[in-house]
């Protein structure tokens, strides 16, 4: 379980902002999104294989 303990003289937005972050980070939704439909393994890794192809042309390009 999340928990953002709220500091001394801080708004509930940056506490409530901090949170959302930890929740982020954590990547529960993306894994929801991906549950939502089912992707045969085969596809899963060539989507990899492109995803890790472009990650690798954006690095050298920059």
């Amino acid at each position: 379980m999340i928990q953002v303990q709220v500091k001394e003289n801080e708004t509930l937005e940056k506490a409530l902002k901090r949170f959302k972050k930890k929740f982020e980070r954590t990547g529960v939704v993306k894994e929801l999104r991906d549950r939502r439909q089912f992707t045969k393994p085969s596809v899963r890794r060539r989507m990899q294989i492109i995803k890790a192809r472009y990650l690798e042309q954006t690095r050298n390009n920059s």
